[in-house]
């Protein structure tokens, strides 16, 4: 049964990678507890790393690596958005 629920479910896995200093610099106070609960999905995993050479993008807006592919967005909830649409296979 539990391999059923598997293929029926809707939420696929996740993979987030941040950059530290981006994280930093990006994330508000008020979105971080937003954060902690998409985090605490059972299909969502993530890593925080001290940097991950991408400076130039680093220093525009907040981004993530969401299952090794880059993701931007104007502010740390637009990119909380896309993230959380991507776990839910939209």
């Amino acid at each position: 049964m539990k391999f059923i629920n598997t293929l029926l479910s809707k939420k696929k896995k996740v993979t987030v990678e941040f950059c530290e200093k981006n994280l930093d610099r990006f994330l508000q106070e008020d979105d971080m507890s937003h954060y902690q609960q998409f985090f605490e999905q059972k299909n969502v995993t993530y890593k925080e790393y001290e940097c991950q050479s991408r400076c130039k993008e680093c220093k525009k807006s907040p981004y993530a690596l969401v299952n090794g592919d880059f993701t931007d967005a104007e502010d740390s909830r637009a990119l909380l958005e896309k993230m959380k649409k991507l776990a839910d296979g939209k």
